[in-house]
Order: structure tokens, then sequence, then C-alpha cells
């Protein structure tokens, strides 16, 4: 699989995703979203090397991010 065609399936499933998620609307799933949304960090060293298990964490969050707006996006029409 080329990058492109991994990027195209990954909107896919986001977009299928958001789609159940407005269809369902229920608030526990709005909950869970909403709760792991944002990525939450301590006292930070500026100076400290990236951990590559942030990254992870973080993308994870900007993805249910995405997940969550577009789903309220869904339910407005």
């Amino acid at each position: 699989m080329t990058p492109d065609s991994i990027e195209g399936r990954l909107i896919a499933q986001r977009k299928l995703l958001a789609r159940i998620v407005a269809a369902l609307d229920d608030a526990g799933v709005d909950a869970f979203l909403a709760e792991r949304d944002h990525l939450e960090l301590g006292a930070e060293d500026p100076g400290a090397e990236p951990d590559p298990a942030l990254a992870i964490v973080g993308a994870f969050s900007d993805e249910l991010r995405e997940i969550e707006k577009l789903a309220e996006r869904f339910r407005a029409g």
C-alpha cells in the first residue's frame, strides 16, 4: 500500500466512525470522546527529548477530536 492509499483508508474510517457516533447520539459515547480528545501533560522540561510514546498518545487524542468534531457536524445536518 502506498502512503496515499493508507491515508485514504484512514479518512474513510474516520468518516464512517463519525457517522456511527452521530447516529448513535449516545451520551456515553460522547463522554468517552470528550474525555480522551486531549493530551494532558504534567510539568514539561523544555529541553527534554520528545518521547515517541507521547507522539502516539497525541495522535490518538487528535484522531478522537477529529471524529468528535465530524460527528457534531453530521448531527447538525
